[in-house]
């Protein structure tokens, strides 16, 4: 497959794997786009494998491959063969977007491979060690590590692609905040899924329901003050779209209801879009 087919090819993967950043990607220009739309693809294999429910891939397994897989990411050339090796034992059990880590490397731009690699492999530890503790959120200090290795540090990648792009400085802490806001309000909306199919709970002992609310909307905060540094409109409006759809689906789950309907994500995109 040539340059501009993969190039092609990753967007579709992007699309079937998620639309919620599918959608924001498309608003970045040339290589940012690039870069950020193969970084989400190989957080994506990377979260594939944490996430994975077949018995086959147990906790165990999950922590030496990712511990593996992280150091692997550090390395100037990554070393395909390898990793194909490291997978197979749980190949059959694996995506398309986790056996392809190598296609999405290779799409990154030069200025930005060491950026997203660095990136996830510090993702790719970080996992590997909740995974071996089997995701026992005791504390908010576990939830914020948690929080952190999952998406904070996605929140600081994001911010050092839009300074390499397009010289936008953006505040850390602040970027680790929208990451933490935006996973608090996925781990408040699957908190019953994870339960039922996989044995976890992310909430700390003895927080109530409240509590995770809070937690939530203090982060939240911290994104909406993230968005005053951006200057660019290109990443605001990706940056804009998950923060909106965030607000919108912790409102939704304090009337009670599970989820946004379709036409209410469609209509928060236009009004993104109409800004």
């Amino acid at each position: 497959m040539n340059q501009k087919a993969l190039e092609k090819d990753a967007m579709r993967v992007l699309k079937e794997t998620s639309r919620t950043f599918y959608i924001p990607i498309t608003f970045l220009k040339k290589d940012l786009k690039k870069a950020v739309a193969n970084a989400y693809l190989i957080m994506r294999a990377l979260d594939e494998i944490e996430d994975n429910e077949h018995p086959e891939v147990t906790n165990g397994l999950k922590h030496d491959i990712l511990m593996e897989t992280g150091s692997l990411l550090k390395e100037e050339a990554f070393p395909n063969g390898r990793y194909l090796e490291l997978l197979e034992p749980v190949r059959q059990y694996l995506p398309e977007v986790t056996l392809r880590m190598n296609d999405w490397i290779s799409l990154l731009p030069s200025g930005a491979k060491n950026i997203v690699c660095n990136a996830a492999s510090e993702m790719a530890f970080g996992m590997a060690k909740w995974a071996k503790a089997n995701w026992q959120v005791r504390t908010k200090e576990d939830l914020d590590d948690y929080t952190y290795y999952v998406a904070g540090l996605v929140g600081v990648m994001l911010s050092d692609l839009w300074e390499w792009d397009s010289k936008v400085k953006t505040d850390r802490e602040l970027a680790i905040g929208y990451g933490r806001g935006l996973q608090a309000v996925n781990i408040l909306r699957n908190k019953k899924e994870d339960l039922e199919k996989r044995g976890v709970s992310f909430i700390p002992d003895g927080w109530t329901l409240e509590d995770l609310f809070n937690y939530s909307e203090e982060n939240l905060r911290k994104a909406d003050l993230y968005m005053k540094d951006i200057t660019k409109r290109s990443i605001m409006l990706f940056c804009r779209l998950p923060l909106a759809l965030a607000h919108k689906t912790l409102n939704t789950l304090k009337e009670g209801k599970e989820k946004m309907s379709r036409s209410e994500v469609e209509e928060t995109v236009k009004e993104i879009l109409a800004e």
